[in-house]
């Protein structure tokens, strides 16, 4: 079992987005058995798969009141399941703090090892006790960066939080990813200039169809350009899982 992380310290950059897309892809195309995690109170990745309105608040599973399977449920897609987020998610910062587990978050994707092969999380944004919580519970944080220089700086601040770009020194490597791109633009031409191995997720129509249709793109449109970048994105994060030591042992 693996977890991957979708994080920013800047919203607005398509990290739900990636998250819905990159569990479909992991769920369809290599047949993992997987869980997406939203950790948002925005809950947008559990508006776009169809959840929402349970009758347990999603705070409850920090507390100890409800165990994280007991929250989990099926999806619209096959093998891909969902623990939902809702407005409750708004004190969790606070919750952490005065629980002070660091690892809190870790032991209770602990709890579903054998349960699915792929665990992503939707992670708020923004530098907080829940960021440290995934920090350490995450095998590999993808980031995505819209081309921009604010949105450059903020991967800088979490690398230097970190340790470094592709530090691990027991912190978790990153994986950037430019987001939103429009080649067209010269800021964007030149931001995949200076980063030309960085996966590329384009700005697209069918991108902002998601929401309308509350599908993944790879569900209605998988042979466009955005559907094959989030695709290959996938594929490079399975060779990246690959490549990396094997998963770390939770307590």
């Amino acid at each position: 079992m693996a977890t991957i992380a979708i994080y920013s310290l800047k919203g607005g950059v398509g990290k739900t987005t990636l998250a819905v897309n990159l569990a479909w892809c992991a769920a369809t195309l290599s047949a993992r058995r997987t869980l997406l995690w939203d950790l948002d109170p925005q809950a947008a990745s559990t508006y776009l798969l169809g959840g929402g309105g349970g009758k347990v608040q999603a705070q409850s599973v920090f507390t100890k009141d409800v165990e994280p399977s007991k929250l989990a449920h099926a999806s619209g897609v096959d093998r891909l399941d969902l623990i939902g987020a809702d407005a409750s998610l708004r004190g969790l910062d606070l919750l952490f703090h005065e629980l002070d587990k660091k690892k809190r978050l870790a032991k209770l994707l602990g709890q579903l090892d054998k349960a699915y092969d792929r665990m992503l999380l939707d992670c708020p944004p923004g530098l907080t006790e829940t960021s440290e919580q995934v920090m350490r519970a995450a095998d590999l944080i993808v980031v995505p960066v819209i081309p921009s220089p604010l949105s450059e700086r903020a991967l800088a601040e979490v690398e230097a939080h970190l340790g470094g770009p592709g530090s691990k020194g027991g912190k978790v490597p990153l994986m950037p990813v430019h987001s939103m791109v429009d080649r067209r633009r010269k800021l964007h031409a030149e931001a995949l200039a200076r980063h030309p191995s960085w996966p590329v997720i384009p700005g697209a129509s069918v991108v902002e169809a998601m929401a309308a249709r509350r599908l993944p793109v790879g569900a209605f449109a998988g042979r466009t350009t955005a559907g094959r970048a989030f695709a290959e994105l996938w594929q490079a994060i399975e060779r990246r899982l690959a490549r990396s030591q094997k998963p770390k042992t939770r307590k």
